[in-house]
């Protein structure tokens, strides 16, 4: 039985237990929720999943590290250190977007090593070879369908399917083009087979298949935004619009069929616009869970773009959205080393907690008050253990060498902890000030 089914049962499963012991929550609005699919727990039936995720309404915002191969720099190698940073980073889930070398032997091995949830585009491997080739017309609708089960047979617990990307959709964009196209590379796959072959997606016109091979591991399916805005000129257009409008209908088959589904939003977004691209999907999708990339704000900060995809995740997030996939500095730029993945994920990590702040999320702000408890008593080894980048909190005490209970360099003797207590003013009143919260 799905997690769904489950739920709907009046089930807890051992996943939705693990879940609700780390939020914090009750186990029966949990499982509520579940039911309702404004909650989904991506775990793979063919697998145990070590460290399972809830992701959705009243949930912590849970962020998603990309990583995989290219055509130019396949390195498996590589990619467990990717693996191993964005997990000490703290990330919630990784996906593997692969594209180059052996790409069932990479999932594989990323998938065994990977202890949260994992997650593929199974449409990048169906046309791996036709890329190749320079032809994916030659790739067969089956085709498609075939990398989804297979990528579900070796454990995979969630999947982008690019679903809502079809022959209507994209005649939007012949009625508007875009400045910057169809910046989705699962997307422009799709787009691109269906104008050379003049037939329907597969993934939509097979749906009813694509739920059932969902329903029978347990598979969550991630419907991925094909048409979303690749620049602040193309955001909120036609095309992006009636792509949700598809989805949404996808949403309530999916749901119907009993599987488990969430919605991906846009990737750039003016800032003003933000709070109202979050709220109209989750209006259209019934509250399903909405996982976005970014969303990036501005389109000038190539080498920051992980900045400016936490300043727009944090808005969204605090709007409504669950899940954000992380954006690394070397997003537009090239693939992302070790040190680029860990960036992106403590950016995205940042953005998520302000919003759960926002939000008013079970112990979010708690978090806080505990750090700047630890502060005013300049007791650095809390400050350390409470701080989303540890590994960068002690190399700066290393460099910049603050001893127990003593000021930064910052501010030195001018420290107002330490000048306030010798006054025997601020410590009184920073001691009024209790940590609390949600």
């Amino acid at each position: 039985m799905t997690q769904w089914e489950r739920a709907c049962a009046g089930e807890f499963s051992e996943e939705l237990q693990a879940v609700a012991s780390a939020e914090g929550v009750d186990p029966e609005v949990l499982r509520q929720k579940v039911a309702s699919g404004r909650v989904v727990i991506p775990a793979n039936a063919m697998r145990t999943l070590a460290s399972p995720r809830g992701i959705g309404e009243g949930l912590r915002t849970k962020t998603n590290a990309n990583i995989g191969t290219s055509g130019p720099v396949a390195d498996l190698a590589q990619e467990r250190a990717k693996l191993r940073a964005a997990l000490a980073a703290g990330v919630d889930t990784v996906m593997d977007l692969s594209t180059g070398g052996d790409l069932p032997a990479i999932r594989r091995a990323l998938r065994e090593a990977c202890p949260v949830p994992f997650g593929t585009v199974p449409v990048y491997e169906a046309f791996a070879e036709a890329v190749a080739r320079h032809d994916v017309a030659a790739v067969e609708p089956g085709t498609l369908l075939d990398a989804v089960e297979e990528q579900a047979r070796d454990g995979v617990d969630f999947v982008t399917v690019h679903v809502g990307v079809t022959r209507e959709v994209v005649a939007e964009l012949r009625r508007r083009p875009r400045l910057c196209g169809v910046v989705s590379r699962g997307g422009m796959l799709i787009g691109e087979w269906m104008r050379r072959r003049g037939e329907e997606n597969p993934l939509y016109e097979r749906y009813d298949d694509l739920l059932d091979i969902a329903r029978s591991y347990d598979l969550t399916l991630s419907l991925g935004d094909g048409l979303r805005p690749g620049s602040l000129a193309d955001a909120g257009d036609p095309a992006q619009v009636r792509e949700l409008v598809v989805i949404a209908d996808l949403v309530r088959r999916a749901r119907r069929a009993g599987v488990q589904v969430m919605v991906e939003g846009p990737g750039h977004v003016p800032l003003n616009e933000v709070e109202a691209q979050v709220r109209t999907a989750k209006a259209l999708t019934d509250g399903a869970p909405l996982y976005l990339l970014g969303p990036l704000v501005t389109d000038v900060a190539p080498g920051y773009d992980h900045i400016t995809a936490a300043i727009g995740g944090a808005l969204a997030a605090a709007a409504g959205a669950d899940y954000l996939c992380y954006v690394t500095p070397s997003e537009h730029l090239g693939l992302p080393g070790p040190e680029e993945v860990r960036a992106g994920v403590v950016a995205a990590r940042i953005a998520a907690h302000a919003a759960d702040v926002a939000k008013g999320i079970t112990g979010a702000r708690r978090w806080d008050d505990e750090m700047s408890d630890c502060r005013r008593r300049l007791d650095w080894e809390g400050m350390t253990r409470l701080a989303i980048d540890r590994d960068l909190v002690e190399r700066y005490r290393r460099e910049h060498g603050p001893l127990a209970g003593s000021p930064c360099t910052m501010c030195g003797e001018f420290c107002v902890y330490r000048v306030g207590r010798s006054q025997g003013g601020a410590e009184s009143e920073a001691g009024s000030v209790r940590a609390g919260g949600a």
